[in-house]
């Protein structure tokens, strides 16, 4: 097993002030959008039969790289096709760049088409790129641009720690392996997760921790939790960081008023990001 050390974090100051904010973008705004850019990479990855542990690296890299760089500079949309392409390359599980650009295609017109019409219920319909239009060699040229991106931002460091085996053998030292309710939700906690920075600030031991956490109170588990006999104790997880992890999954469920949900599809793209800064006339304190 890799040692937990060798996993990138960002720093304190990178957490306080993102490139992002840095260049006016609210934090919720931000959160939303790195929320909604891993909700594009896991249903290309679903369209494309990729294999989870490839979608999932490719989550957490494409969170990583938003604690180097502004979503000014860079649009979710292209970071997040670069993320999974790179992802299926150190997975050995390599995509064909037309599949891979043909489903983010799909995806971005299936955007489109909620933003032009979001009160009717009108039947989306994909229209394929033309053979000899611009709109394939332009995807595979930010394609190619933000896989080459991610690696220089990140300087190459693109270890990825799952924590899905973590996962198995925490539940078997608490004994819940035979509580199949219990794995499945934790294990759904753990990919709903990776829609959050938290792969990118805590070490897996905390992340895993939390999805146990979540899944006990909502089944209603007994665990020990008064010390000095607490469970977490047990996996090296200060209480502050699990509860945190926790607050950070939670934030996923809260309801969204129409206005947030259609404020993030109308900002996948970095010139529209742009637009809106301007827009809102936001002051960088």
């Amino acid at each position: 097993m890799p040692n937990v050390d060798l996993v990138p974090l960002a720093s304190t100051s990178q957490v306080e002030r993102t490139p992002s904010r840095e260049d006016g973008i609210p934090a919720d705004l931000e959160e939303d959008l790195r929320a909604f850019g891993c909700k594009l990479i896991h249903e290309a990855g679903i369209l494309l039969k990729q294999k989870q542990i490839a979608v999932a690296t490719a989550q957490i890299l494409f969170q990583r790289f938003w604690y180097t760089t502004s979503m000014k500079q860079f649009g979710i949309g292209d970071i997040g096709m670069g993320a999974l392409y790179l992802a299926s390359k150190l997975e050995e599980c390599p995509l064909r760049i037309r599949d891979l650009i043909n489903i983010y295609d799909l995806l971005l017109q299936r955007t489109s088409h909620i933003l032009s019409s979001p009160k009717t219920k009108d039947t989306f319909k994909y229209a394929p790129m033309s053979y000899f239009g611009n709109t394939f060699y332009d995807l595979k040229d930010a394609l190619v641009v933000a896989e080459m991106q991610i690696l220089k931002r990140l300087g190459f460091n693109v270890h990825v720690l799952l924590p899905y085996g973590t996962l198995i053998n925490y539940l078997r030292v608490l004994g819940l392996t035979s509580r199949k309710d219990a794995c499945a939700k934790a294990w759904g906690y753990l990919n709903d997760a990776l829609q959050t920075p938290v792969y990118a600030l805590y070490a897996v031991p905390t992340i895993v921790s939390a999805a146990i956490l979540l899944a006990s109170r909502q089944l209603d588990i007994s665990l020990p939790s008064a010390p000095p006999h607490c469970w977490w104790d047990l996996f090296d997880a200060p209480w502050e960081d699990v509860w945190s992890v926790c607050g950070y999954v939670m934030r996923l469920y809260r309801e969204r008023v129409p206005e947030e949900r259609m404020r993030v599809l109308r900002l996948v793209g970095k010139k529209d990001v742009r637009a809106w800064l301007e827009e809102n006339a936001v002051v960088q304190s």
